[in-house]
């Protein structure tokens, strides 16, 4: 007897395979899209049945974890992201933040230090004095937001990848944890922390980081959505485990890589 397709409860199928093409690596989207993408589709990539909203972001989520897996495998850790001659910087660079403007931390310059702990040598924290007078490099980058615009800046700052090296840290661990002074959290994967772009920066333009950006140290990575580079960062820890991070924890791509 044929099976009998009814309308799903609170799913509008063509948005819901809409929504997980856009999920997918590259390369799977093209073979999912051409192989007439379908619920069926989605049900034997999943493994779930989709009965309702319920179970159709259930669907969502796995192919999300299925995607973080992808890029992790294709990320080259020596690739280089594309950088800009200084003409092409963005001169109104945007704020960007769950909160408005008004609401940035402010923190006292005099008094910060930088905690770092989890799987390293030397867990004893770091003034904005000493943190300066580590070698610095500059880069001229694009940070992509996930809602769609881009903007080209300016960024000077310490290598991470040389910074852990410092701290004795433990680069065979997975990840790297970052604390902000708002509240806000990421966790990204080892390769990326080691990427020789990713980067503490403490100035943007020639100015030291302007409180709009992220003042003490913002985490550059331009191999990362901007919702992966964290400001105001306060607190670093090198684990084997993952924290799980601000957005993250609400749905939004792992990875995230560009």
């Amino acid at each position: 007897m044929a099976r009998i397709r009814r309308p799903i409860p609170g799913v509008d199928k063509s948005l819901l395979i809409k929504d997980a093409a856009k999920l997918l690596p590259d390369p799977a989207r093209r073979a999912f899209l051409r192989g007439g993408a379908g619920l069926g589709a989605l049900t034997f990539l999943t493994g779930c049945d989709i009965v309702d909203g319920v179970s159709a972001e259930k669907v969502l989520r796995k192919i999300s974890h299925f995607n973080d897996g992808a890029q992790a495998w294709l990320f080259n850790p020596n690739k280089l992201a594309q950088t800009y001659p200084e003409s092409a910087i963005t001169r109104q660079f945007p704020f960007n933040a769950y909160y408005p403007e008004s609401d940035a931390p402010e923190v006292d310059a005099a008094t910060f230090q930088l905690e770092v702990g989890g799987l390293i040598g030397n867990k004893e924290p770091w003034t904005l004095e000493r943190l300066y007078a580590l070698p610095q490099e500059t880069q001229v980058t694009k940070l992509i937001c996930v809602e769609g615009w881009s903007a080209i800046g300016k960024w000077t700052g310490v290598r991470l990848s040389e910074f852990l090296r410092r701290l004795g840290a433990d680069t065979t661990a997975k990840y790297v944890w970052f604390q902000c002074a708002e509240g806000y959290s990421v966790t990204i994967d080892m390769p990326t922390a080691l990427h020789p772009q990713t980067q503490l920066s403490f100035k943007f333009g020639d100015e030291i980081l302007p409180r709009k950006y992220g003042f003490p140290i913002k985490c550059r990575m331009p191999t990362k959505l901007g919702f992966k580079n964290p400001k105001y960062v306060i607190g670093m820890h090198v684990t084997n485990k993952d924290l799980g991070g601000y957005w993250e924890d609400q749905g939004y791509n792992w990875f995230s890589g560009l």
